[in-house]
């Protein structure tokens, strides 16, 4: 083995053997200590749960970056491999941070002068060494605080606390399958939800809307994301995991409310493209094909969980045959009625109009949603008066790769 490949060997084998008994705050030295041994620095930006700025983990790592706009940001929100100068002339390289397919930041890789940043085994490496910090960065952050700090701007109401302990990354993919959301206002989300598990060649994915917007809101939603998890794992089809969910939010409902979750589950068959879903109440998802609405999912659904026994039917399930390239937009009805200073709604047409002209701007799926929850924002200037949350489940075999940097 080449020297230099057994000093890159090294890296990775300190950085894991290392990481065993460390802390997240024991996570920057190491990797400086690692990187060291083949002339690198390395500085980890993480970003913030609104996805709008990059924040260094250490003070020396400088000043916030907005993720629109900067060298940084383009590393992250493109998730391609960029470079730069340091500010003594030194090439760096910024890669994103990725957990599978999870956006979590950027690192900035300092070269050794001469070194060549558009050399593809220099950039696969650093690419294999920032996979390794996001891997790190995911599982340290169940057991401290730290990185939990760095990524707030701004505290987050108890009920969001809960929520966000509770839910999946927002991006996933596999050679079948992507599958994006987003979430909005990320700090004070009161009852939104959403869930997804990808195996056995299936993709399950659900979203859901509890009434109101405090800490019984996330309760409710949180007794059905809990509920109709344990039914999936216990083998249970759409109807059964819809019912258990009923149930369980209706046993533990207080005698003074009336709580309840509106929910829209569904199943992929990866193999064959066919769409299984249950509506309980929520609004209907749209089927996206060749940049137009091809269907509407708005067959008439049953009570929202928690409400069957006011009655409104037996839960059934129906299907939609997908074609390759298929994606479906659930949203909650935070994202289509929020409304403008005048009044005006944000409406379907613009959530759909939005998502399709960023994915034909080439922007990776988790990008194009990002944008979007931002044009909900702007719509009503910042400030949601009820959670918006979107979830992209799209069948394919090609776009999985705009997800990953091409070294």
């Amino acid at each position: 083995m080449p020297e230099e490949d057994r000093s890159w060997q090294s890296v990775l084998v300190q950085v894991v053997n290392r990481s065993h008994l460390a802390t997240a705050e024991d996570l920057p030295g190491i990797i400086d200590d690692a990187a060291a041994l083949v002339g690198l620095m390395a500085e980890l930006y993480l970003a913030d749960l609104g996805q709008r700025e990059l924040h260094p983990v250490r003070p020396r790592g400088g000043a916030s970056m907005s993720v629109d706009a900067t060298v940084a940001g383009r590393a992250f929100t493109r998730s391609e491999i960029v470079v730069s100068r340091a500010e003594g002339g030194a090439p760096c390289l910024w890669s994103p941070l990725l957990d599978g397919t999870e956006r979590l930041g950027v690192v900035r890789f300092t070269l050794p002068e001469g070194a060549d940043p558009q050399d593809t085994v220099l950039r696969s490496r650093c690419w294999a060494l920032s996979g390794q910090m996001a891997h790190l960065v995911l599982s340290k952050q169940l057991y401290s605080d730290l990185f939990h700090r760095v990524r707030r701007t701004r505290p987050l109401s108890v009920a969001s606390e809960l929520l966000w302990q509770l839910l999946p990354p927002k991006v996933f993919a596999t050679d079948r399958v992507v599958i994006v959301a987003a979430m909005e206002p990320y700090d004070q989300v009161g009852g939104d939800g959403f869930d997804y598990a990808v195996d056995d060649g299936g993709a399950y994915v659900a979203i859901f809307d509890a009434m109101g917007h405090d800490l019984h809101a996330g309760l409710t939603t949180s007794i059905a994301l809990a509920a109709t998890r344990n039914a999936r794992r216990a083998g249970a089809d759409l109807v059964a995991t819809a019912a258990l969910a009923d149930e369980t939010i209706t046993a533990h409902r207080p005698a003074d409310s009336f709580s309840y979750a509106t929910a829209f589950l569904a199943r992929l068959d990866l193999h064959t493209g066919e769409l299984g879903y249950l509506n309980a109440g929520h609004p209907p998802p749209v089927v996206i094909r060749g940049g137009r609405v091809v269907r509407v999912l708005d067959a008439q659904g049953t009570t929202p969980l928690g409400l069957a026994h006011l009655g409104g039917g037996k839960p059934v399930v129906l299907t939609e045959q997908l074609q390759p390239g298929d994606r479906v937009l659930f949203y909650s009805d935070g994202v289509t009625e929020a409304r403008d200073p005048d009044g005006e709604q944000f409406g379907l047409d613009r959530l759909v109009d939005l998502t399709e002209r960023h994915e034909a701007g080439g922007l990776p799926a988790a990008e194009t949603l990002r944008r979007v929850v931002r044009a909900v924002l702007d719509h009503q200037d910042g400030r949601l008066q009820d959670d918006a949350t979107l979830l992209l489940l799209e069948w394919t075999t090609t776009d999985q790769s705009a997800l990953l940097p091409t070294l």
